[in-house]
């Protein structure tokens, strides 16, 4: 995936490409690296689940910043409020979506959700962008009146580390094939955006077929603030699994087909979740638990669509 995200790059940096079409296709071809990256190594990385030695976990989360993320705020949005409170309204930040936008029944509602079905995908697409140029400046200001980020100091540092590596990740795939393609500007910049609409369109499908479907629940806490589930139960309610037989998608999406083992064990690599899922499923059939399928990619997708269609629609719950 390393290879997949750099080697186009480099060809278009210095390999005296001006063929548009080429250069499309080699940016394309880098934003499925970006996304291997993403899915297949600082994934699990950033949960310590990528290798046995803490120090080489701490390595490859780095390379999140390679395709202009910040690794502090993934941990905090993706490992702190995501896998703590899974389909939570107003806890897990992958569903706090953006007025335009409603994932949860208890999220409000209005006109224009009617027909987010149709043009969610577009946004989905613009996520990645969002994320490499303004998102994580903004989840830093937002988990610091949180109380995730407690201190000054902390904050100047991940202040930092969010500016530097931009400029790096900005300089690698924009400015020096500004520089040194002979493609005109133009090419170069719609390209670029290209790539960005892949990457941020393939992640996004994959983490919401996990979570916005049909089949998952949605649970809020009591009037106590308490849950009425345990941790694993929960993650079984509210998380899905699809694709279970394929190799290549369980290889290329780094394992993020079996959502529901990462989630029970998000400590334990990706590549033996399909060694364990029929262990999980056995026992969630024991204790009377769900254990959520959605078929093959194309069957969740659809799944997704239709669950959004129906979020849409649905008035607020407060059950």
């Amino acid at each position: 995936m390393l290879l997949l995200f750099f080697t186009p790059l480099g060809f278009i940096i210095f390999g005296s490409i001006s063929s548009s079409s080429l250069i499309f296709i080699l940016y394309v071809l880098s934003g499925f690296g970006m996304a291997g990256i993403g899915m297949g190594i600082m994934h699990d990385a950033i949960h310590g689940s990528y290798s046995k030695r803490k120090w080489f976990n701490n390595l490859m989360s780095n390379t999140i910043s390679l395709v202009g993320a910040n690794k502090d705020m993934w941990r905090l949005q993706h490992n702190v409020l995501h896998h703590s409170f899974t389909n939570i309204e107003d806890h897990d930040e992958d569903i706090n979506a953006p007025l335009f936008l409603r994932f949860s029944p208890h999220a409000k509602k209005n006109k224009l959700h009617r027909y987010q079905h149709l043009y969610a995908w577009i946004f989905y697409g613009l996520s990645t962008l969002s994320w490499v140029t303004s998102k994580d400046f903004i989840s830093l200001e937002k988990y610091r009146k949180m109380g995730l980020v407690k201190d000054r100091k902390t904050y100047q540092k991940y202040m930092l580390s969010i500016i530097s590596w931009k400029i790096i990740f900005f300089s690698f795939v924009l400015v020096l094939p500004l520089l040194f393609s002979p493609a005109s500007a133009l090419t170069i910049v719609l390209a670029f955006l290209t790539m960005q609409f892949i990457t941020g369109l393939s992640i996004s499908i994959v983490f919401q077929t996990a979570h916005v479907m049909p089949n998952a629940e949605f649970p809020l806490p009591n009037e106590d603030g308490k849950m009425e589930s345990e941790r694993m139960t929960h993650q079984l309610l509210t998380t899905c699994n699809f694709s279970q037989k394929g190799s290549f998608l369980f290889w290329s999406l780094g394992g993020l087909t079996n959502q529901i083992e990462h989630h029970l064990f998000p400590q334990i690599s990706h590549i033996h979740y399909k060694k364990i899922a029929p262990i999980v499923k056995r026992t969630a059939e024991e204790f009377g638990l769900p254990y959520h399928t959605n078929g093959s990619f194309v069957s969740a997708v659809t799944k997704h669509f239709k669950m959004l269609k129906v979020l849409g629609k649905m008035e607020v719950s407060h059950l």
